[in-house]
C-alpha cells in the first residue's frame, strides 16, 4: 500500500526557486502533498507559497513570524503531518540541491525502512559545483559525526530524507534540542539510538540555483558542540 507522504520544504526567501520545484516534486510524486513552511521572507516567498496554494488543494503553507530556524520548521512541519495523519514526512531543500528526480526511490525506500537518507557519500563523492573547502568541510564533518555518535550513515548530515510516521512518533518531537543544521544530525542519532531501520539512496547533490545558502560560520561551531551533547546524552528524549 502507497504511503501517504507529505514533503516539507523550509523556505526564506526562495522566491525565485519555489514554484519550478512545486512543479518538479508534483511531476515526480503526484500523490504526495506538499508543506511550504515559510519564516517571513523578506523576498515574498510567502506570497508565491499562497498563489501555489490557492490553486493546487496538494499544498499548504504554514506561515512563521520571523527567521526561526531549519530546526524549529522541521519541527513544525512534522507535528502537522501527524496532526493530520500521514504514513511518512519527506524532508528536502528549496533551491534545488536536492532534486525531485529522487523523490520515487526515497519514498519507496520507507516501504522497509524508518529512515531513508538521500546521501551525497554512498558511492564517493556525488556533489556538483561545490569548491574545495566546502567539500573538505562537508566530508570532514560527516567523518566526525560518524566517529562520536556510531550513526551507520555515509551522510549524516543530510537534509534530504523520508521518515515513517512510527519513528517520529518515538522520537519526541517536542524535546528535540537543537535547531539550525545541528538538527538533521539529532533527529537521525534520535531515529538510530531507538533501533529503527535506516538505509542510504545515492544522489547527486547540486549547487542551489538561486540565492545564497543560509548556513553561518556560528551554525558550524555549534554542530562541532552540539554531536558531544547528543553523544553524552545532555540531550534528553
Amino acid at each position: 500500500m502507497a504511503l501517504r507522504t507529505l514533503v516539507i520544504v523550509p523556505t526564506l526567501n526562495e522566491r525565485e526557486n519555489l514554484p519550478a520545484l512545486a512543479a518538479g516534486i508534483f511531476a515526480q510524486v503526484p500523490a504526495t502533498d506538499l508543506l511550504v513552511v515559510d519564516d517571513n521572507s523578506p523576498d515574498g516567498t510567502g506570497a508565491v507559497a499562497d498563489d501555489l496554494a490557492a490553486n493546487d488543494r496538494r499544498v499548504q503553507v504554514l506561515h512563521r513570524p520571523r527567521r526561526l530556524g531549519i530546526g524549529s520548521a522541521y519541527v513544525q512541519g512534522f507535528q502537522r503531518a501527524l496532526a493530520q495523519g500521514y504514513d511518512a514526512v519527506v524532508s528536502m531543500d528549496a533551491d534545488w540541491s536536492h532534486d525531485p528526480t529522487y523523490l520515487p526511490a526515497l519514498i519507496a525506500g520507507a516501504d522497509g525502512h524508518a529512515l531513508v537518507v538521500g546521501s551525497r557519500y554512498l558511492h564517493g563523492i556525488s556533489v556538483v559545483n561545490w569548491d574545495l573547502r566546502r567539500l573538505i568541510l562537508s566530508t570532514g564533518a560527516n567523518a566526525y559525526v560518524r566517529a562520536i555518535t556510531r550513526l551507520p550513515l555515509r551522510d549524516c548530515t543530510s537534509g534530504f530524507q523520508c521518515i515513517r510516521r512510527e519513528a517520529l512518533d518515538a522520537i519526541g518531537l517536542a524535546s528535540i534540542r537543537t535547531n539550525g543544521y545541528s538538527f538533521l544530525v539529532e533527529l537521525k542519532y534520535r531515529i538510530f539510538r531507538r533501533g529503527f531501520p535506516m538505509t542510504e539512496i545515492p544522489i547527486v547533490f547540486t549547487q542551489r540555483r538561486h540565492g545564497s545558502t543560509k548556513m553561518t560560520q556560528r551554525e558550524i561551531w555549534l554542530s562541532l558542540v552540539n554531536v558531544w551533547k547528543l553523544r553524552l546524552g545532555l540531550y534528553q528524549g
